[in-house]
């Protein structure tokens, strides 16, 4: 109920009371406060936090401002993106299949990657598991089927505005541009297919000629293009919105408009009230880790600003944004979150073009999501399906040095575009 309320209350403050977005931060802490002894992995919070306060006790002792309003809330249109897409998948989720006749080979390979690629654009993790529980089912995930779900979905983060992801690097890089960060993203995503085609197809190990995939019905996709075809006019006409929160805010209205039509009413109540008291308080991991990185990356920031540091560069161009993009990489392999990263340098970059930073978060995000073992993703995978957190990585550690190449090709083209 706290963070539905949190959720509700951030659209509210965003468009009527800004200084309402307090009351929001207060009613997510709270229930992330309730929900932080359920948790499985409380390491990463934990030492977050220690060093959180060791940088609050360090600002305060030496009289640097620190701006508690931003520590407590600069994450919060994030979590209210999270939340919103979990409302969506009441609607989105596409409909049962029927396991017969199913394509096997190269084409299921293709129309089961496409199938997790859209829907996950959109209902996120959802989509995967969808596809991911129905293989599994049958036998153990082979080496093909974990390319394919741990790439598929990763590549979403290149481009799709209802990821996680695109809401991080929109908090953090306001000012970029929409339409060029989703057209050089959808590059990327198609990119990565192409690579991960190339892969599956050349190497004998993945055996593709027996692949079994289980596509999706593409007829539920109008739904998704709705909601994009909303936030994106809506956008054009004012453009000075949040994406995030035209997301967010279309997401919810869409969920109370169209679910009572699918159902009835009454049954309709029903799956929002379970959704409500069962399913958002799941998403407990997501919401403390982008609460508790947020609060350390604002006073991490005080430190730093503090003591007057300054970045060794006076341009921020694709040289600059690849090696950040490098650096990102390294780090998510021994166990630091794109979001953390992202909240520590975040502010650091303010001056930078925002087009050209967001594209180099959200190719950190998509590159290091498939391939670090401790990636969300990846440890979903891993305790879902018996999988070898390994095998994974080999699977996909030549993938995501050949895409931070592409990347950097990416960002040197974006760069020249943008005329820095």
């Amino acid at each position: 109920i706290l963070i539905f309320f949190s959720f509700l209350t951030t659209i509210y403050a965003y468009f009527f009371q800004n200084n309402f977005l307090i009351v929001a931060g207060v009613l997510a802490w709270l229930s992330s406060a309730l929900l932080f002894f359920t948790l499985k992995h409380k390491k990463i919070l934990l030492i977050l936090l220690s060093l959180s306060f060791s940088a609050f006790l360090f600002s305060y002792i030496n009289g640097f401002k620190i701006d508690f309003l931003k520590a407590f809330t600069v994450n919060q249109y994030l979590l209210t993106l999270l939340i919103a897409v979990g409302f969506l998948k009441l609607i989105a989720s596409p409909k049962k299949e029927k396991n017969h006749l199913l394509p096997k080979g190269k084409q299921s390979f293709i129309k089961t990657y496409l199938s997790v690629h859209l829907f996950g654009s959109v209902i996120n993790i959802s989509s995967l598991l969808l596809v991911a529980d129905k293989m599994y089912k049958k036998s153990p995930l082979n080496p093909a089927q974990i390319v394919l779900l741990t790439r598929a979905f990763a590549s979403d983060a290149y481009w799709s505005p209802f990821f996680v992801a695109f809401a991080a690097a929109i908090t953090y890089a306001p000012n970029l541009q929409t339409y060029t960060i989703i057209s050089f993203g959808i590059f990327l995503a198609i990119t990565a297919f192409m690579i991960t085609y190339f892969d599956v197809t050349k190497d004998k190990k993945f055996n593709i000629d027996e692949f079994n995939g289980y596509p999706l019905s593409l007829e539920t996709l109008y739904l998704p293009i709705i909601l994009a075809i909303l936030v994106l006019s809506t956008h054009y006409f004012f453009p000075n919105l949040k994406v995030i929160v035209l997301i967010s805010t279309f997401s919810i209205l869409m969920t109370l408009f169209i679910l009572p039509l699918k159902k009835n009413f009454s049954e309709a109540l029903k799956i929002l009230k379970y959704h409500i008291l069962n399913e958002l308080p799941k998403m407990k991991s997501e919401i403390s880790l982008f609460l508790v990185a947020g609060l350390f990356g604002i006073l991490i920031g005080s430190v730093l600003t503090g003591l007057n540091f300054s970045l060794p560069f006076e341009v921020f161009d694709y040289k600059v944004a690849s090696l950040l993009l490098l650096i990102f990489i390294l780090l998510a392999f021994i166990g630091i979150h794109p979001i953390i990263t992202i909240a520590m340098i975040g502010d650091f970059f303010v001056n930078a073009n925002h087009t050209l930073l967001a594209m180099t978060f959200l190719m950190a995000w998509s590159t290091t999501v498939s391939t670090s073992p401790i990636s969300g993703l990846n440890l979903t995978i891993v305790a879902r399906y018996n999988c070898s957190a390994k095998e994974i990585f080999m699977l996909n550690i030549f993938y995501a040095l050949k895409m931070y190449i592409v990347c950097v090709i990416c960002l040197f083209v974006l760069s020249k575009y943008l005329n820095i």
